[in-house]
Order: structure tokens, then sequence, then C-alpha cells
């Protein structure tokens, strides 16, 4: 008589932090960041990351179709191609024929000024997070156009537009008095790659001290109460020195102690989840956690490993 078969014995369970978040990007992620995990992890190819990101590029030169996931529809916005544009740059693609197009969609949704207003009515009759308003006529954005000028600033991207959109983010910066963490978060992508750098070291600083006199980063995780969460936000969505510091090499860098860089990026090792992924800090709307997790958890690895912690 046959013997009853075996069980076959469980994988041992994931230990370190790149093995757990890789579990999680299988099980959960859209395939964009499944191939950009690869990408960025387990040496990957670019040439199926911007195919995946093809899939949200429209006609007009802008992206679309919830590549940022707060934002629902096929239409193209600033947001999403924004958003495009740090993949490309994340994969060395920053360039080309590709970012001319972009350029192109970039002008025509321009306002007067030259600056990217972070939502186009466009959006209206699509689904949308209730923090971001779509009105008719929207006011350029530093929030919008920061990062984009300063990534294509970056990459050494020259366009017509870029000019007016410069001159929008120069005046935008030096005009900040009372400021909030992604509005910082923006200015600093901006400053960071912006060609004047002598212009951008004296902003930053000016910045640092803005951030540090009004509690807009947390410089010590263990008393969460001495810095207030910014007013609209949600409960509990501070932001920490390494939110502004993505990198070492970040003009932002400078604004933090070892002591206080160190204490939040211990603080985001251990932000992990026990499901290998990373948490979403900020107001949740339509469950697009599931879509923005896997985004966040790539964004927490990337920047654990740019300060040199050890992930794998």
């Amino acid at each position: 008589m046959a013997g009853t078969p075996l069980a076959a014995p469980l994988p041992a369970p994931p230990t370190t932090p790149l093995a757990r978040a890789e579990h999680f990007v299988w099980l959960t992620a859209r395939v964009l960041e499944q191939r950009r995990f690869a990408y960025h992890f387990l040496r990957g190819d670019a040439e199926p990351v911007e195919t995946a990101l093809a899939a949200y590029l429209n006609e007009d030169g802008g992206y679309g179709h919830a590549l940022e996931p707060d934002l629902r529809g096929p239409v193209s916005q600033p947001l999403h191609t924004g958003a495009a544009l740090r993949v490309l740059d994340a994969i060395g693609r920053c360039g080309g024929m590709r970012v001319e197009r972009i350029c192109r969609y970039l002008t025509e949704v321009s306002t007067h000024e030259g600056a990217l207003p972070a939502v186009t009515p466009s959006q209206r009759g699509y689904p949308s997070a209730p923090f971001v308003p779509v009105v008719d006529d929207p006011p350029g954005s530093l929030l919008a156009t920061g990062p984009v000028v300063g990534l294509l600033h970056r990459n050494q991207v020259w366009h017509a537009w870029l000019f007016r959109a410069t001159e929008f983010c120069w005046a935008a910066v030096e005009a900040l008095e009372t400021s909030h963490p992604y509005e910082v978060q923006a200015a600093v992508a901006f400053l960071d790659g912006v060609p004047d750098r002598s212009r951008a070291q004296v902003l930053g600083d000016r910045l640092g001290r803005m951030v540090r006199e009004q509690k807009l980063a947390v410089l010590d995780p263990d008393r969460l109460d001495d810095f207030p969460v910014s007013p609209g936000y949600a409960p509990g969505e501070h932001h920490f020195p390494y939110d502004y510091a993505r990198v070492p090499d970040s003009l932002a860098r400078r604004w933090f102690t070892d002591e206080e860089m160190g204490r939040s990026l211990d603080r985001l090792a251990a932000a992990q989840r026990e499901d290998g992924g990373w948490p979403v800090a900020w107001r949740q709307w339509a469950r697009t956690s599931l879509e923005a997790r896997p985004i966040v958890t790539i964004e927490a690895l990337r920047t654990l490993r740019a300060h040199g912690r050890r992930i794998g």
C-alpha cells in the first residue's frame, strides 16, 4: 500500500529587509513597481522599467492612468508626469526625444508665468483624492514645478520652458516664510539640481534654518509630541531628516547633525511592517495605499542604501 505523501517543507521566511520587501513587492505591486524593484535591487535592466512606464503615457506627451495613485482616470496631469520623470531619472533614461516630448506637454499646461499647476481642470469628472482640489484656473505650484525643474537641470536638459519655470522656482523659494514639509521637499528638489550652486546653497541654508525653527522635521523620534503635525495633514504625518535629505549629497543633509540623521534612519529602518512593506504616512482614501505602499517601500530601501545602511 502506498505510503502517505509527505508534505513539502515550508520555505524559510525572508529575514533581511530587502528579502522581506521583495516578497511584499511580488505580492502586491503593480508591474511598474515590480520592474523598478528588479532594476534597483536585483540587477534588472532599465528597458523593462521604461516599457512598463510607457503604459501610462498619453498622446499629448504627458502621463496619466493613475501613475500617481491619488489621481485616478486616464488624463495627463503634471503630478503624473513629474512622477514619470523621477522614474526615468532613476534608471538613467532622462534625456532624448522622450524628454523633449514631455517638455512640450509641460509647456502646454504651464501657467503664464511658466509654472506647473498641481492638477489641471481635465481631472474633473474622474476620481481624485479630496486633498487634491480641481479648480478651473489653477495657480502655478512650487510643489509641482520644483521637482521637475531640478530634475531636468540635473540631467542637463535644455528646453525653452525651463527658463521661465526656473525663474518661478527661484522666486517661490526666496519668498517662503511659513511653509509645510511637502513644499520644502519640492524646494530641496529644485535647489539640489539647479546649476547656480552658490545661490542654491544660500537659499538652502535659509530653508534649513526655517525647517528647524518651525519644527518641520522630527529631530528626535522619541519625542514626537514636541514636533506638531502641519495643518491639514493626517494624524501622525510627521516628517524626518531623511524626508528632506534622501541622498547624502543633498544640500538638506547639512541641516541635520550626524546624530539627528542617524536617529531618523533608525526610525525609517524600524518602520518596515511585518508583511515586508513600509506604511503610507499621508491621508488615505479609496484604498489607494494598496498601490502607494510598494512605491513607498522602494523609496525607503533606496534612501537607506544611499545613506550606507545595510538592507540585504
